[in-house]
């Protein structure tokens, strides 16, 4: 049988913000979108690789941005198959990349994983040049333990990870609400961990008071990111509300 030819888009969300978008029509009721996102800057940053599958497609968009080889740091929010899939292979085409990420995943996962020892990040910020990036601990939200996204202080830009994930195609980027979107990518998926600290979580990346999400699946937002966050939690604090026994 003959594989679908599937492409990457390429777009310029934010201020040295790059998406890498690849549609998969078979995935859900509606086709999903695979997004990684490169910051352009003196250490370039790359936040997702892809399935490993896709590392031809996500490498050749890489590489009409930057020369592939000065890749630096390479992150995603959670050991997974497409948000980490094709860690290693960047690790080869980009000899002097790391993976930075949290000590959790580094103590779990990254330290076996990674072709190279991954880099570990504290509460100091990345600083790539331009840009100054925090790493945030998410564990659990939406689902992993070792869960991490980060935040861009420079453009205020929360790489936002499965965190307001869409099914669908279309826009990259939008200022339309995200959260109905949201909650029927959940309702199908049912991806999202109902921890105690879900809520709090996402409040606190509301705190943060973003103004470009970039979201790993769908289109990403661009305006009052805060107040999204602010809308997905009160939506999750409803949900266990009525999951609480009488």
């Amino acid at each position: 049988m003959t594989q679908p030819a599937f492409e990457t888009q390429v777009d310029e969300i934010a201020p040295d913000l790059i998406r890498f978008s690849t549609f998969i029509p078979d995935v859900g009721p509606t086709g999903f979108t695979f997004n990684q996102f490169l910051i352009r800057d003196d250490q370039p940053f790359l936040f997702h690789t892809g399935m490993r599958q896709l590392f031809p497609l996500v490498s050749q968009a890489v590489a009409s941005v930057i020369p592939l080889e000065s890749l630096r740091w390479i992150s995603f929010a959670h050991v997974e198959a497409d948000e980490c899939g094709g860690m290693n292979s960047f690790l080869a085409a980009a000899p002097h990349a790391e993976v930075v990420h949290g000590p959790l995943a580094c103590m779990v996962s990254l330290n076996d994983m990674a072709d190279r020892p991954p880099h570990l990040i504290g509460d100091e910020p990345l600083d790539t040049g331009r840009h100054r990036l925090r790493f945030v601990p998410t564990p659990h939200v939406p689902h992993n333990w070792e869960s991490g996204l980060w935040f861009d202080e420079t453009t205020r830009t929360l790489l936002a990870g499965d965190v307001l994930t869409q099914l669908g195609g279309g826009q990259a980027l939008s200022d339309t609400d995200l959260l109905e979107p949201a909650l029927f990518a959940e309702e199908v998926f049912h991806a999202t961990s109902l921890s105690a600290n879900l809520v709090p979580t996402l409040r606190g990346l509301a705190d943060l008071e973003p103004t470009t999400l970039a979201t790993m699946h769908g289109r990403s937002y661009s305006g009052d990111g805060g107040a999204q966050l602010r809308a997905l939690a009160s939506a999750y604090a409803a949900t266990q509300a009525e999951l609480l026994p009488a």
